[in-house]
């Protein structure tokens, strides 16, 4: 049995179960370790049996919860080698200053450089001889602190630490247990982010959010698949008269950005083979859609497509699982 359930999907956390045969994996860990294991024992979901976690990208909404769910439950992560690099700036504490705070630094290392010339100098000009009878005062090694060598930090202080990290490429195609994985590129403001189709069972599952546009490979990639999960972020003109800075409203239209509701529906209704049995419309925004209006923009498109045994329509939340899919 193949199982798909939606925990939660949304800008505030990102997290998706996927179970096939004897194999259970999470899709990206947005929520708290905490809140994703109620989640899942409120979906019939055990957390326990899960086998790993694969991740789309670092973006806070989808790794908020990655390093402490991997940890409690010792499991490998799977994500490209940009996108764990990524992470790890993200979470290591960077030190910042001030220009005032940068200047004197410069003046100190400046200070350090000219007294380090000038010993050196000093050590060129010949020595003058010791008096006679003056003892050479002994010289001893400086004794250790208590305390002994400092230590690097414990797994527990470094918050990057992950019981194992296993790295794929995009456009490859790698297994975990009894599940397939083709990962493909998308177009987003991340380091190396990706969209998966997964295979189990002979089932296949699309998964695509946060892409700002639905590029030749995407298409391809999302063709005969028996279940889609779709981006549909936005409400363009919600967007526009929207609270969010017109910098961030930028990025949201940009390629980069966030697919908005007339995107997605033009995908479905031009580029999509109308194959899946469930259509899923995920990450939708709170400050600018509404399920309503992105599940009618989408039932339009989807109109010519009506069928008793395809293209069910569903909306995943933010805030509770959507009821399971099984195959």
């Amino acid at each position: 049995m193949v199982r798909f359930t939606v925990l939660a999907s949304g800008s505030k956390g990102n997290s998706t179960v996927v179970s096939g045969g004897r194999t259970r994996i999470l899709i990206d860990a947005g929520l708290s370790c905490r809140e994703t294991f109620r989640r899942m024992k409120l979906a019939g979901e055990d957390p326990e049996t899960l086998d790993a976690i694969i991740v789309t990208h670092e973006h806070q909404d989808h790794v908020n919860g990655l390093a402490v769910t991997a940890r409690k439950l010792g499991i490998p992560a799977y994500m490209t080698e940009p996108t764990h690099r990524a992470w790890m700036r993200w979470l290591t504490p960077r030190r910042q200053m001030t220009y005032a705070q940068w200047l004197e630094q410069c003046r100190q290392q400046a200070a350090e450089r000219q007294a380090e010339a000038d010993g050196e100098a000093m050590e060129g000009e010949p020595d003058e001889p010791e008096p006679e009878g003056r003892e050479l005062p002994e010289i001893t090694a400086a004794a250790e602190p208590e305390d002994g060598p400092a230590k690097p930090p414990s797994r527990k202080e470094d918050p990057t630490w992950l019981p194992a990290v296993e790295y794929f490429t995009a456009g490859s195609t790698f297994r975990i247990g009894d599940i397939d994985l083709s990962a493909f590129t998308i177009p987003h403001d991340a380091a190396d982010p990706v969209g998966f189709v997964l295979r189990a069972e002979g089932v296949r599952l699309g998964f695509a959010t946060d892409l700002g546009y639905m590029p030749p490979n995407v298409k391809a990639q999302l063709k005969g698949v028996d279940l889609l999960l779709l981006e549909s972020n936005h409400d363009l003109e919600m967007l526009r008269d929207g609270p969010y800075p017109w910098s961030v409203k930028q990025r949201v239209l940009s390629r980069v950005g966030h697919l908005s509701n007339d995107a997605a529906a033009e995908f479905l209704c031009t580029g999509y083979d109308g194959q899946a049995a469930y259509v899923i419309l995920a990450h939708l925004s709170e400050s600018n859609n509404l399920p309503e209006l992105a599940r009618v923009a989408a039932d339009r498109a989807l109109s010519g497509r009506a069928s008793l045994l395809a293209n069910k329509l569903l909306v995943a939340s933010q805030h509770v699982p959507l009821e399971s899919i099984t195959f």
